[in-house]
């Protein structure tokens, strides 16, 4: 696998870049490599708006699983005819 020497980064962004790795529990490395391997994936405007919301919420949720509530019955409809 390849390596990757970045120079002269500014203070400010290397500390902004520390903060968020730390809030997502892994190290600036690794947040450097998803940081690049999302800005290179294919164009976002090639993908369709469900798959880009799905991403999102998947960031979001940091892949966290929801149990979704049961279904129930739908209503009944509304009878609008006069008697």
């Amino acid at each position: 696998m390849g390596m990757l020497t970045i120079r002269n980064i500014d203070d400010s962004l290397k500390a902004a870049l520390r903060v968020r790795a730390a809030q997502k529990g892994w190290s600036m490395e690794e947040e450097v490599r998803r940081i690049l391997q999302e800005a290179l994936a294919q164009p976002t405007a090639q993908k369709n708006f469900g798959t880009r919301a799905r991403q999102k919420v998947l960031e979001v949720s940091e892949g966290w699983d929801f149990e979704l509530p049961a279904r129930s019955m739908p209503r009944p409809t509304t009878d609008f005819s006069e008697e």
